[in-house]
């Protein structure tokens, strides 16, 4: 047999060792490691990206998804509209800090079901 070369390889942070006339060696456990890796990351981003409404921004947010305008919600609440405001704008501030802005009451109803605080079948 003649000389075995030896080649390092690296593609994407994964050392791969190849021995020329060889099988390529210690590729199963590098990938595997690597997409656990990625897999995990994925499922912490997910668990991070859901912002902690309090019981009262919840409320005032479904309250006003439920109504046709923010003076309605309000009244409903017994609120001012301008405290309704305030409680919207942090909401969509919390949104917005976790990287899923939502600018529109049809994006808050969104994610107001994405989110669990309320169910499809309630509207």
């Amino acid at each position: 047999m003649s000389q075995i070369f030896q080649r390092q390889l690296v593609s994407n942070n994964i050392g791969l060792r190849h021995n020329t006339g060889e099988d390529l060696t210690q590729i199963g456990e590098s990938s595997a490691s690597a997409v656990s890796t990625e897999r995990s990351r994925t499922v912490d981003k997910r668990t991070l990206s859901r912002p902690m409404l309090s019981s009262r921004e919840s409320e005032v947010l479904l309250a006003w998804l439920r109504a046709d305008t923010k003076p309605d919600a309000a009244r409903r609440l017994y609120i001012s509209p301008g405290t309704l405001n305030t409680h919207l704008t942090r909401i969509r501030a919390k949104y917005a800090a976790v990287g899923r802005p939502a600018t529109t009451k049809a994006a808050l109803f969104a994610r107001a079901l994405q989110d669990g605080y309320t169910d499809i079948e309630d509207w």
